[in-house]
């Protein structure tokens, strides 16, 4: 299903018991995160706080932080189910050659049709208009650990326009609270919002900005997503919900939004001002440290008369974050293998926080394969960030660390199969000598022959006889275990 707004799917979670309602009053400066992170690491529910020091507004979060939560926020019943559909998407580039064929493609161009944003007069997120008394004091923006510069709105939508063809971009980044009118911009280097930054620099151009909170389920996922550069978020929204998502022009900037958000904050980043943003404790479970950065300057703010404040915390995993990654990586898999179709399946272990590692299942049909697979990675889009991929074969559960692991410390000779690289690396990345640019290394954990220099002869893997297994399997109860102990 899709959802027409936030609030719509508050209301699931709720039926089906995966919100939990807080009345006490809490403060909105660290007690919302210590009460959050307990709640994480114990794989709980999404918590609403009702009452919030300071503000007249509830604050909604942990919202996604489960597979269960992601499953239904997307509407699915397993997140590779969206995978298959952009598998068959991909399928579509192969354009059959008969007329008929043709018109048999027609039902799903009609269909991507509606997928594209549609713009309204009117919209709830305007409900209520502040010019003049904007001020980001009424709502309950937390700051999340003792060490942060302040507080942060933690899960934005930001939308930017690219100056040379004006297509609107969605991001989501850190938005630190300077005072009632002014936040940090935190856009890193590789990010779209950065780039049309540099554009409107090098043009110029006073730069518009609109940022969103509490969008529908799929919008505010989209705005994580890595998606390839150009491809509009929005219309990736629509694929998700398969329903178009609706959107309204903003009252003092140039930019559409979507009709059904919470709070939108409209305004503009001056070029030439730059303030010192951080620390911010982030999901790497490490302080990002402080830097400059563009400043959000608010012309406007608009709201729903009972609008619902949005928050998310990032920190030591496993939390929120991690499972909205996790969609990312079984959604973004036909990407993959589009590009690389001996990938079997991949694994971005929440441990690794998604830029560290990869491990990765090919089927090795060449010596020297699995490097030829590391430098691919490493040259397609965001997973040139990945400081470590482990590369195994077809037949290897990726999703098995502990397979993964026995591969490794069993099947490598460092000499042969280490690869180390230079390049670029997550901005958030503290280990790496320098700012954003650090050393990568490949571990091929395959199976090698002579062709690759291994002269021995490479044992087998014990395995017990397939009748044997049958038999213990038909047998199991009479031994006296349980059902359940059989796994």
């Amino acid at each position: 299903m899709s959802y027409r707004d936030l609030r719509e799917f508050i209301g699931i979670l709720e039926k089906k018991g995966l919100l939990h309602r807080i009345k006490t009053e809490v403060d909105p400066v660290l007690e919302i995160t210590e009460i959050t992170d307990r709640i994480s690491k114990q794989g709980g529910p999404a918590l609403l706080f009702e009452k919030v020091k300071g503000s007249d507004y509830p604050v909604l979060i942990n919202t996604f932080g489960s597979t269960e939560r992601m499953k239904l926020a997307l509407g699915v019943g397993s997140l590779d189910e969206i995978g298959d559909r952009i598998s068959e998407l991909l399928r579509l580039q192969d354009l059959p050659g008969s007329l008929w064929d043709k018109v048999k493609l027609l039902p799903r161009l009609a269909e991507m049709s509606t997928w594209a944003p549609k713009t309204v007069k009117k919209a709830p997120c305007q409900e209520v208009i502040h010019q003049n008394d904007a001020s980001l004091d009424i709502f309950p923006i937390l700051k999340c650990w003792p060490g942060d510069g302040g507080r942060y709105i933690t899960l934005p939508l930001v939308f930017t326009k690219d100056p040379e063809t004006g297509r609107q971009n969605l991001g989501m980044y850190r938005l630190q609270v300077f005072d009632s009118r002014t936040t940090g911009m935190h856009w890193h280097m590789h990010k779209n919002g950065a780039e049309n930054y540099r554009k409107h620099q090098l043009m110029n151009k006073r730069m518009e900005v609109a940022v969103a909170l509490g969008g529908d389920p799929a919008t505010i996922y989209a705005a994580t997503a890595p998606l390839p550069h150009g491809f509009d978020e929005m219309f990736f929204a629509g694929f998700l919900r398969k329903q178009a998502v609706e959107m309204v022009k903003c009252i003092t900037v140039d930019l559409e939004v979507p009709a059904h958000a919470e709070i939108i904050l409209e305004g503009y980043v001056d070029l030439d001002e730059k303030r010192l943003e951080g620390p911010f404790g982030d999901h790497t479970g490490y302080y990002s440290l402080a830097d400059y950065y563009p400043v959000f300057h608010i012309t406007c703010i608009t709201h729903r008369r009972d609008a619902i404040y949005p928050a998310t915390v990032v920190g030591k995993p496993p939390m929120e974050d991690c499972f909205l990654a996790k969609a990312t990586e079984r959604i973004f898999l036909p990407f993959l293998k589009f590009f690389l179709p001996e990938i079997v399946d991949y694994n971005l272990p929440i441990e690794g926080v998604f830029h560290n590692c990869a491990v990765v299942a090919i089927k090795k049909s060449y010596p020297g394969h699995a490097r030829k697979v590391m430098c691919a990675l490493w040259g397609l889009g965001m997973m040139m960030f990945t400081k470590m991929i482990i590369v195994v074969d077809a037949h290897v559960n990726v999703h098995n660390m502990n397979e993964v692991w026995w591969r490794v410390y069993n099947n490598v000779d460092p000499k042969r199969d280490f690869m180390f690289v230079e390049g670029p690396v997550e901005v958030l990345d503290h280990a790496c000598p320098l700012p954003s640019y650090g050393s990568k290394v490949g571990i091929d954990a395959t199976k090698k022959g002579p062709e690759e220099g291994h002269l021995r002869e490479w044992p087998d893997e014990i395995e017990m006889s397939q009748p044997i297994k049958d038999l213990v399997t038909a047998k199991w109860k009479e031994y006296g275990f349980k059902e359940a102990e059989e796994k």
